[in-house]
């Protein structure tokens, strides 16, 4: 069972000439996806703080692959899982459904980052109040052991 299941319809803006949803959407679905999750767990992928900076996970790489085509008014579920959590990145695992058919699947990166103003973001170790909450998946074949592991972002 995923984390975290979003669902929505598919918009008629969100399609191209052919009827079928524009690939770019899948992208905007991941990250809509991860707001919500974020909302559910009682954060944000941006927090302002009381200096005037924000915290937020800008993106470092997002890839998606499609198998079957999704058209205007189909109700597709958005099943987000974290595959990864590093010191200051957490990787998300994505599934797109359509009913019982797996129409797409991605990943998504995203940063923990200190944004100051008229400064460029700093990267930062994820804080003990998002570890908290945040927890890889049982069920991911490419899981980690569930140690987490240094990284650069």
């Amino acid at each position: 069972m995923p984390q975290f299941i979003h669902t929505r319809r598919v918009e008629f803006s969100e399609t191209d000439m052919a009827g079928i949803v524009h690939f770019s959407n899948f992208y905007r679905w991941m990250e809509e996806a991860e707001g919500e999750y974020r909302r559910s767990l009682g954060t944000s992928i941006i927090e302002p703080r009381g200096d005037g900076s924000c915290f937020g996970w800008p993106r470092i790489s997002a890839a998606c692959t499609f198998e079957k085509p999704v058209t205007y008014e189909d109700e597709v579920q958005v099943r987000l899982d974290i595959e990864r959590i590093g010191v200051k990145s957490v990787t998300f695992a994505v599934e797109f459904w359509k009913g019982d058919q797996r129409v797409a699947y991605g990943r998504l990166k995203t940063a923990c980052c200190i944004c100051r103003p008229n400064s460029p973001l700093e990267s930062v170790a994820i804080p003990e109040n998002q570890l908290a909450v945040l927890h890889e998946s049982e069920e991911l074949p490419s899981r980690r052991n569930g140690t987490r592991e240094a990284d650069e972002t």
